[in-house]
């Protein structure tokens, strides 16, 4: 019998190595299976830690004001061309706030104007029709009032809007694109900003934000870092409609006058000094002598403009305007337009004393005169 060469496969073996492939090609399945089943189980969470401080204080000023702001959803009267009826039909949403415990909710003027109804849905999910008690068209605000008995959820805390400072962080609270009770976050990005809303209407010393405000977040509360009302979201600057990182709010301090003699009266006076005045009499007047400001036009008998000695601008024989004293500032701020001058009043109280610039004849004089109702 012939040995096996030298470095030869003995069959034995062979045989053994072909049975042994065969064996792992069946079970190799197998085994691949039990592989990717221990693949599959979730891997072990990583312990993360406490939250950061600037986390934690973010969430709780959520949780805390969240509860105070609301839904608002309206609705208007059409009538069918066809069948003449008048049906009710979904107008829009917007956001609002808790103002005080009798249930009054402060939002846009815009949010509610040309709707026939009303609803607002609190944060718990609970819905109540809302009667209109006042608006602001200059301001555009608007207080509603809701019957929720002794349940109301917690007015929001004011803050102050005067000492603001480019740079601040705010957070924002709203319904954008009807996603209620979601919060936003930036920067003032700059003070005293002004915004024209029609031919004639103008809302001044607005605070700019990067806070992210889309449609819906309109009437909702900007908050500072402690969680205090600072302003109240009324518009976005954007091509598009949605967020570029350019909105608009409604400061506190101004609410802070409105709101309570809209609900007190249902509409805002502002304090007076009693004068008549008219835009294109300004423009005429600053062309012919350069000088920018309000021209007294007429003056209403027993008003504090009245008792200051102002003087009224007339007409010669030949027709030619004659201008009398020109307003120009007030409290050492310029005023230019009638728009700034209203603007100006605001910041004021009936019964306060307010130190009047005026151009009369060519020279120019301060004046202190008392404000009216």
């Amino acid at each position: 019998m012939k040995q096996p060469r030298h470095g030869g496969l003995h069959p034995a073996a062979l045989v053994i190595g072909i049975l042994a492939g065969v064996l792992i090609w069946l079970v190799w399945p197998w085994v691949e299976q039990q592989l990717m089943a221990l693949s599959a189980d979730p891997r072990p969470v990583v312990a993360r830690g406490e939250l950061a401080a600037g986390e934690q204080s973010t969430i709780q000023l959520f949780e805390q004001a969240s509860q105070s702001v609301v839904f608002i959803n309206t609705r208007e009267r059409v009538r069918n061309m066809w069948t003449h009826e008048v049906q009710e039909v979904p107008k829009g949403t917007g956001s609002g706030f808790i103002w005080d415990e009798f249930g009054h909710v402060v939002t846009n003027r815009h949010v509610i104007d040309g709707a026939s109804e009303a609803t607002v849905r609190l944060a718990d999910g609970r819905t109540f029709p809302a009667t209109l008690v006042g608006v602001s068209p200059r301001h555009d605000l608007a207080v509603l009032r809701i019957d929720v008995g002794g349940d109301a959820p917690p007015p929001l805390p004011v803050g102050r809007s005067g000492n603001l400072k480019v740079g601040q962080k705010v957070f924002a609270i709203g319904n954008p694109f009807g996603l209620d009770q979601t919060l936003t976050s930036g920067l003032v990005s700059a003070l005293d900003r002004r915004l024209r809303t029609g031919p004639d209407s103008v809302i001044d010393q607005l605070i700019q934000t990067d806070a992210a405000i889309n449609p819906g977040n309109s009437g909702g509360p900007l908050l500072d870092s402690a969680g205090r009302l600072i302003g109240v979201n009324t518009a976005i600057y954007s091509p598009s409609g949605a967020s570029a990182g350019v909105g608009f709010a409604v400061p506190v301090d101004t609410v802070n006058r409105v709101v309570p003699q809209l609900i007190a009266k249902g509409r805002y006076e502002p304090p007076r000094l009693g004068i008549r005045t008219d835009p294109a009499v300004n423009r005429l007047i600053a062309q012919q002598l350069g000088v920018h400001g309000v021209a007294i036009l007429d003056i209403q008998p027993g008003s504090p403009a009245a008792q200051a000695g102002f003087e009224t601008a007339r007409m010669d024989r030949r027709g030619n305007l004659i201008p009398g004293d020109v307003i120009t500032g007030l409290d050492g701020e310029p005023v230019a337009t009638f728009e700034d001058l209203l603007g100006r009043l605001e910041e004021y109280r009936a019964g306060d004393r307010v130190a009047v610039s005026v151009w009369r004849s060519g020279e120019k004089r301060v004046v202190e005169v008392g404000l009216m109702k």
